[in-house]
This record gives structure tokens, C-alpha cells and sequence, in this order.
């Protein structure tokens, strides 16, 4: 008895697939909560503040930078890209801080961190200390920042999350080469 032939192979996306994949588009497409994708949001007073306050915590944390790099200059080659991206951080929340992200830093051994209970905290005498007191700065920012996602629309919820998420690759590398 011979085989009967094989339906001729459909090109393009079946029906089913089609259903499935349906709702989850429109569960994406809800997600964005109208926001236009510009830099200013939706221009309420709850966006503005915590954009407001994500720029302060990004100059503080430069601050840090700045002052580690000053104290410890030999860190400066492995800190100078992780600072860049500081910068880049405050300017996206709209920080006005015009340090050039390759300026030489002018800070002080002494700080106020955005990061730490304290007032101030100054720079530690060796760099393995040093390291991991700009380790613990960018995780506590990073660890605030991933909890504010949920009180924020749209595309700042996007920007603090992907802050955030490099906030964490930068304390990867800066303790990644103290093992």
C-alpha cells in the first residue's frame, strides 16, 4: 500500500501561533503605560523627583570616583571607564554636572556618599579597601534603584532598570580582580 503524500510545508506563521503569541504582544504593548519615550515622561511631580534624585545619586557616586582616583592614582587606568559611564548615568537622569567624562578629578580624599549612612567617608589607604568601598557604593545604588522600578512609569522604569543593571556589572568589576 503506498504512503500518501505529505501535505505541501506552509510558509509562514500557522494560526495557533498566531493565538499564542497574540495576548503576550498585547501584554507588552500594555506594559509601556503610554509613556511617549521621550526624555521628559509623562512630566509629573513623582517622575521629576525620582529622576531628580536617580541624577543626585549618579553625582554622588562620581563624586566617589573622583575623590578614589585622587587618593589612589594608580586605580585611575582601571577606574576611568566605570567613572565615563557615571557620568553618562547623571546626564541620562538630566544631572547638570558638566564634568567631562575624561576631566582630571579635583575631589578630595574626603566625600559625601550617596551610598553610606555616614556624612562622609574618606578614602581608604590601600586599593583593595578602596575598591571595595566603590564596589559597595555602586550595590547599594544599584540594589535602591532596582526597587524604585515599580513607583515609576514607562521609560524611566526602563533607564533606572538598565542603570541599575550596570551598576552591578560595575561592582563585578571592581571586585573581579581582587580574588
Amino acid at each position: 500500500m503506498p504512503f500518501p503524500s505529505s501535505p505541501r510545508a506552509r510558509s509562514g506563521p500557522r494560526r495557533r501561533s498566531l493565538l499564542a503569541v497574540a495576548p503576550a504582544a498585547l501584554v507588552l504593548t500594555g506594559c509601556t503605560g503610554g509613556d511617549s519615550g521621550g526624555p521628559a515622561g509623562d512630566g509629573s511631580a513623582t517622575v521629576d523627583r525620582a529622576r531628580a534624585r536617580a541624577a543626585r545619586d549618579s553625582e554622588g557616586l562620581l563624586e566617589r570616583y573622583d575623590a578614589v582616583i585622587a587618593a589612589r592614582p594608580g586605580l585611575a587606568g582601571r577606574l576611568r571607564p566605570l567613572r565615563e559611564e557615571v557620568v553618562r548615568h547623571a546626564r541620562a537622569f538630566g544631572g547638570g554636572r558638566k564634568a567631562s567624562p575624561s576631566a582630571s578629578p579635583s575631589a578630595s580624599p574626603s566625600v559625601t556618599s550617596p551610598a553610606s549612612a555616614s556624612p562622609s567617608a574618606t578614602v581608604p589607604g590601600n586599593d583593595k579597601d578602596a575598591l571595595a568601598g566603590l564596589a559597595a557604593a555602586e550595590r547599594e545604588l544599584a540594589d535602591r534603584r532596582a526597587k524604585a522600578l515599580g513607583g515609576v512609569p514607562g521609560e524611566l522604569a526602563r533607564l533606572l532598570a538598565s542603570v541599575a543593571a550596570a551598576g552591578a556589572a560595575h561592582v563585578y568589576l571592581l571586585t573581579e580582580g581582587d580574588a
